[in-house]
């Protein structure tokens, strides 16, 4: 097994060297300010053992980075005698432990034996998450959230009949996939799923798209066409955006629905048709009603069976399923190897409101495993309208540099450096503190500076 050793002297590589080459390890060495992100690339370095400065921020800031880097490689960090506090602040920036100087050697073989077992039951784990996560896909949807739960039993229970269903919820909540899922689970899957974007259509091509039109009907129709209707008989068509059809259309829709019949744009004959009727939209039809702008009629002819979709806010749990759900798909589709996402970048996904809904997180999947050139994802591949998210994150995730300052004492740096930034005027500074000028004044005095 490799490991890199990051040290600031080769005669600390030496050191090590000497203990663990005779135990079967193969050490490579960096320093700190050589590129060792290009060694593990070269090498799959797994285990990385990083030596300890007197600089222990700029230390985690580079197991942060490392961390990010990889969330998955082991490291194990050696320096001189810490506080336990400083112990604890390493292991929640990543490492696996931190070794005392003088290093005993029994330490050192014991803690790479456990990270070996640890790394084995980690590739186990995977090969059992990707089973797992087998179990949530639902006719191409997928989801642990139990609402969503509720929509696919919905979904299976509708598929045996032939009702009129709508679909509401959100755009990019994923409605066009129901109405397939519920024409696929049906009876009529070796037939047509006829689909029509109302929102594409132009309102005086609506009722030729629809129902077709007989030759010389209207000026430029030299041969007959038949229309979407005709196309799905005997399977189903898929309305999408039904709100959006013209009131005029709607009265011909609605006999459609109740005669399963109707009468091409300039001809004689009534054709009988046999065709389940998916509706979706992502506004409220009941609103629309009140308008005046949807019929009454119509709205309880589609409207047998309701099924809801939620926003991805709502389902949040989802968003890591989904999240590796799309990494495969678009690893395959491009021939990439993302390994999968990092620790800060994951908690930026969860932090954004998503107004786009599932499409827009399987977008900013594809659209990262493209451009991705390390083996994560992580917070500098997202887009730049996460920046307000990531600057948060960033913060969050730095080291805090003044445990070893009082709280009187932090205070006055905060205001020196307040100073500072406002070129000493008394009045901006007490802007910037949240303060009055004589507040400030006070503080400045209890504090003993100068004013």
């Amino acid at each position: 097994m490799q490991i890199l050793i990051i040290a600031e002297k080769y005669e600390e590589f030496s050191a090590l060297e000497q203990i663990l080459a005779p135990k079967g390890y193969t050490l490579l060495y960096s320093s700190k300010k050589e590129d060792f992100y290009l060694i593990i690339r070269k090498h799959g370095i797994r285990i990385i053992i990083l030596q300890a400065t007197k600089e222990e921020t700029e230390d985690f800031i580079m197991l942060r980075d490392i961390k990010n880097f990889d969330p998955l490689l082991e490291i194990i960090i050696i320096g001189p005698p810490i506080p336990s506090l400083k112990l604890i602040e390493a292991i929640n920036f990543g490492a696996n432990d931190y070794l005392e100087e003088p290093l005993k050697e029994a330490a050192i073989l014991s803690l790479l034996g456990k990270i070996k077992e640890k790394m084995l039951l980690r590739k186990e784990t995977f090969q059992l998450e990707k089973r797992l996560r087998e179990k949530y896909i639902f006719e191409g949807m997928v989801s642990r959230n139990y609402y969503m739960f509720e929509v696919f039993s919905l979904i299976e229970r509708l598929a045996r009949y032939s009702t009129s269903v709508l679909i509401t919820g959100p755009t990019g909540t994923g409605k066009e996939m129901v109405a397939r899922a519920i024409h696929n689970l049906s009876q009529r899957r070796d037939k047509k799923l006829i689909v029509c974007d109302c929102t594409a259509v132009p309102e005086s091509l609506f009722e030729s798209e629809l129902f077709g039109f007989e030759k010389g009907a209207f000026t430029g129709a030299e041969k007959s066409k038949a229309g979407l209707f005709s196309e799905a008989d005997k399977g189903t068509i898929f309305l999408d955006e039904i709100g959006e059809v013209p009131i005029s259309i709607q009265t011909k829709l609605l006999r459609v629905l109740e005669e399963h019949q109707f009468r091409p744009l300039g001809s004689n004959q009534m054709i009988q048709i046999d065709v389940r009727v998916i509706c979706a939209s992502n506004k409220d039809l009941r609103e629309k009603i009140k308008t005046g702008t949807f019929r009454e009629d119509l709205f309880h002819r589609i409207n047998v069976a309701e099924i809801r979709l939620p926003p991805l806010m709502e389902r949040k749990e989802d968003i890591h399923l989904l999240c590796s759900y799309f990494l495969d798909r678009y690893n395959e589709r491009f021939k990439k190897n993302i390994r999968g996402i990092s620790q800060r970048a994951k908690k930026v996904l969860m932090k954004y409101d998503w107004p786009g809904n599932v499409r827009e997180l399987e977008n900013l999947i594809q659209r990262t495993v493209m451009l991705c050139r390390e083996q994560f994802i992580d917070i500098k591949d997202l887009p730049e309208n996460f920046l307000k998210y990531q600057e948060r994150e960033e913060a969050e995730s730095l080291p805090y540099p003044f445990t070893h300052l009082s709280l009187e004492e932090i205070e006055k740096k905060h205001i020196l450096e307040i100073l500072r930034a406002a070129n000493y005027n008394k009045k901006k500074s007490a802007g910037m503190l949240g303060l009055t000028r004589q507040a400030l004044y006070r503080r400045l005095k209890k504090l003993n500076l100068p004013f």
